[in-house]
């Protein structure tokens, strides 16, 4: 008995059972620290914890000139197109305005036909862009209208008078989606060219942009063949100079109606530029004008960041381009056109 109490009592024990206790008490009281040779921890990045970019325009040093080329004025070419035309397409890539310098602009309807033409474009436009570098144009844009096309694509049906109030206010809102949907910062110029313009001067832009005008329209011509002859016709007739016969008209009109330019049911006697065309005349000789056709339309693009938009509504009794012609007079950009420089539309 006396021998197991002396072991129990032992006092080397006694301080190693104290020694242990103290500094398991002293592990679970301290706060850990890594060693001073530790490295520190790297702080995690990633491009969601960036702020985005701020970027400035000044617009006001964007020019619109006479002399477009040798400014490097950016063009926004725009183009509804319902049908694709091989002529159009052409024609497009024969312009020798610097391709770098031009954007392309398509919308296209949810049709039939516009499944079609969307087939041919995209194929079109993959050949060019993936062609020789000097003919890819600086980017291309292509959206499909967000709303039905209200009546027939015939040439016939399409121009009938009881069609247009419902077809030019759908054409206005497929131009105003795909003008907003492109319009950039860097944007000098728009031109509005039509799928069905199959032929014009490959100096067309530069030819427009010359005279510095706000808005300015060619006069758009159909080539046809009468008894063997080649002969050429007026075609666009919206692009006319106003009448006090017209003037009347409209006072006497409801809020939502419309005058239409070019039918014998609404003899309006305005003097239209479709007949002001002289064989042989200056092609660069203006005249002023209250209405214009979007055939070939060479905007400012100051205008349309003005508001100048196509009014798929009854604006002054006018509906589209003649509205727009009208809405652009109304804050300030007088429109003209050129009788003796012609372009033409696809014949039918």
């Amino acid at each position: 008995m006396a021998a197991r109490s002396l072991r129990r009592a032992n006092p080397i024990t006694l301080v190693l059972s104290l020694v242990l206790f103290l500094g398991f008490l002293i592990f679970l009281l301290t706060p850990s620290h890594a060693p001073p040779s530790s490295p520190k921890p790297k702080a995690r990045t990633s491009s969601s914890s960036s702020a985005p970019p701020v970027i400035h325009y000044y617009l006001n040093n964007l020019t619109t000139s006479s002399t477009p080329i040798e400014n490097r004025e950016q063009v926004l070419l725009l183009t509804p197109l319902a049908r694709f035309y091989d002529a159009y397409w052409a024609n497009l890539l024969k312009l020798d305005y610097p391709h770098d310098l031009i954007e392309l602009g398509f919308i296209v309807p949810k049709t039939r036909d516009g499944n079609t033409a969307l087939a041919k474009l995209e194929d079109a436009v993959r050949r060019v862009q993936t062609g020789a570098k000097k003919n890819r144009f600086a980017g291309v844009t292509i959206i499909r209208q967000d709303f039905d096309t209200p009546v027939p694509q015939s040439e016939k049906e399409r121009h009938a008078l009881s069609a247009q109030k419902a077809r030019r206010a759908a054409m206005s809102r497929a131009r105003n989606s795909l003008l907003y949907t492109t319009l950039g910062p860097a944007t000098a110029w728009v031109l509005w060219l039509d799928a069905d313009i199959v032929e014009t001067p490959h100096t067309l832009i530069q030819d427009l942009a010359r005279h510095d005008r706000a808005v300015i329209v060619p006069n758009c011509f159909q080539r046809y063949v009468e008894k063997g002859i080649k002969k050429i016709r007026p075609y666009d007739f919206n692009s006319w100079h106003d009448s006090e016969a017209a003037l009347k008209m409209a006072a006497k009109m409801g809020a939502d109606e419309i005058i239409l330019e070019g039918y014998e049911e609404m003899a309006t006697w305005r003097s239209l530029m479709a007949f002001e065309w002289a064989e042989g005349g200056d092609p660069h000789m203006e005249t002023a004008l209250d209405g214009v056709g979007g055939t070939a339309l060479l905007v400012k693009a100051e205008v349309h960041r003005d508001g100048a938009m196509f009014p798929p509504f009854a604006f002054y009794h006018l509906i589209e381009t003649e509205g727009f012609a009208k809405m652009a007079r109304r804050l300030g950009h007088q429109p003209y056109g050129l009788p003796n420089y012609l372009v033409y539309h696809y014949n039918e």
